[in-house]
């Protein structure tokens, strides 16, 4: 018996609303299963089981204000496959945690003589992630900093170091499997120890008789016990979901491993079980009642997490919480294009890669210097702007992950060499998800380039807690009347932008989108507004 202690679920959040108990008093609950909805003052987060067990106390209704790092509700183990760690929860300070090397805590193990690196807080929020590549493997030796393994949570992609040089000689997890914070990442026997003579070789050391940890790799089943199928918490929660049975599905991991996507592709091709395939060889179909193309298909599901689950709640909250004004416009880039041309060798010469991104970066951050509303932000009460010190652009990026907002800071300090250079390492690490927090931190103005993929005009909806979002159409050549009233070809590039409409109103939009229109449209006028 053991009581669940509220982790940490968020930089800075010490209580929490208790919305929805998931499960009563009495109920046997799965590893991983949803247990309670907790609401804090930036999002609804899921509680889920540590380990499979009895609920045998609820420590608060519906409606009370639970504490962080106080019990939640008391828990009796089921059976022996997955075994409690409380402790181990505890084990790291959120303050050290927190650091951006990601290096975070060890907890001495069980035996005394190797150390569990404790998987630290990675994310505002963040309670789990998955394990995407291990860079070392049982028995090596690595020293302090090293990368041991990536982790995605649902913003980025994260690299955990080692904290001290030693031997690894456990991974609790295997890739694809979703790791807990707070929990044993891996373990490995620190070096000072190792060289003393005071831990064994792994090879002498006893095999351990108890299972392995929850949510970590699967345990041989004993002797006469059912054997157990390999499965990750995430796939036993998507069969879950879809009231299947994991002994149906066959397995095309190592070992007979269910993947996830084995279990999509029976939920689009399912197999009949056993039972249901022996009941249908003893009936025998008649001929009569065959017809080609008539047996129904069933919906794919497939469910909403990560960074696509991140996008939806905040795309939501900023579409019904804000009123959006749309204010779209068509600039000339004849001559900024032209200037880029001849810019560009230089640009290479240095090592940087000049595109259109850095000037009309630059443009809006010296517009911005005269419509300061633009880069203000709002308290949450709607009584306070407030004017942020610096222009933090933030750019839009589809990467593999999911659409994330990286940003530029402070664009009305830096040179167009130095933006460009910025846009191209932000880009880079955004579509390989290797983006760092800071780097996703603190945007105060956000540009959605969706001319790359096509678009013309849109409605962008804004990235809160910022004000204003604009949307690039792709530029296209097209006839306009030049100053003698000749027609002539020009390159116009279409703008939609988004505003809140609490402060900004449709005056202030247009003046500020004609002053950063006039510095695209002749680059030159820059220049003289440069510091």
């Amino acid at each position: 018996m053991s009581d669940f202690i509220l982790p940490d679920i968020g930089e800075g959040i010490v209580e929490c609303e208790l919305v929805k108990w998931l499960v009563s008093e009495g109920d046997i609950i799965e590893e991983d299963q949803p247990v309670a909805e907790v609401m804090t003052d930036k999002a609804l987060v899921e509680i889920p089981a540590p380990y499979k067990g009895r609920v045998t106390r609820l420590y608060h209704q519906e409606g009370d204000i639970a504490k962080v790092h106080a019990p939640l509700f008391e828990l009796v183990e089921v059976d022996g496959d997955n075994a409690p760690a409380p402790e181990k929860a505890e084990a790291t300070d959120t303050a050290e945690a927190a650091e951006p090397e990601h290096q975070g805590e060890t907890a001495p193990s069980a035996d005394g003589e190797t150390e569990d690196f404790i998987l630290p807080d990675i994310g505002e929020g963040i309670v789990e992630c998955e394990v995407v590549e291990w860079r070392v493997a049982e028995g090596d030796e690595i020293e302090e900093d090293q990368p041991v393994v990536d982790v995605t949570t649902d913003k980025a992609m994260v690299e955990i170091t080692a904290p001290k040089a030693g031997r690894v000689t456990q991974l609790y997890y295997q890739a694809g499997e979703l790791a807990r914070v707070h929990s044993p990442l891996f373990a490995f026997v620190p070096r000072d120890r190792d060289d003393d003579g005071e831990t064994p070789q792994a090879e002498s050391r006893p095999q351990a008789t108890e299972p392995a940890p929850a949510s970590k790799t699967p345990a041989q089943a004993k002797s006469g016990e059912r054997q157990r199928i390999p499965a990750s918490p995430a796939v036993r929660r998507l069969v879950r979901e879809h009231e299947l049975t994991l002994a149906d599905i066959p397995g095309t991991g190592k070992d007979g491993r269910v993947l996830k996507a084995d279990v999509l592709n029976h939920l689009e091709n399912p197999q009949p079980s056993a039972r249901e395939a022996a009941t249908a060889a003893a009936t025998e179909e008649k001929p009569q009642a065959r017809r080609a193309g008539t047996a129904p298909r069933e919906v794919r599901v497939e469910p909403i997490r990560g960074m696509q689950a991140v996008m939806a709640k905040r795309m939501v909250e900023s579409a019904s919480t804000i009123p959006h004004f749309n204010f779209s416009e068509d600039i000339d880039v004849t001559d900024l294009l032209a200037l880029r041309q001849q810019l560009k060798p230089e640009a290479e010469a240095r090592g940087s890669r000049l595109t259109l991104m850095p000037f009309i970066m630059k443009a809006m951050a010296l517009a911005i210097q005269e419509y300061p509303i633009l880069n203000s932000q709002i308290n949450e009460d709607v009584t306070e702007i407030h004017y942020q010190p610096q222009c933090n652009i933030g750019m839009a990026v589809d990467s593999k992950v999911g659409l994330i907002v990286p940003n530029v800071k402070g664009c009305e300090q830096l040179t167009l060499l130095e933006i460009a250079d910025e846009v191209a390492r932000l880009t880079e690490a955004a579509r390989s998800g290797r983006v760092s927090q800071e780097d996703l931190k603190g945007g105060t103005i956000t540009i959605s380039n969706i001319g790359a993929l096509g678009g013309t005009y849109a409605a962008p909806i804004i990235n809160a807690p910022e004000v204003a979002i604009v949307a690039l159409g792709r530029t296209q050549k097209l006839p306009r009347f030049d100053a003698h009233g000749q027609v002539v070809e020009r390159a116009i590039m279409t703008t939609s932008w988004g505003g809140d409409h609490r402060i900004i109103d449709g005056g202030t939009m247009a003046r500020f989108s004609n002053l950063w229109k006039s510095y695209l449209e002749s680059p030159q006028t820059m220049l003289l507004h440069l510091g």
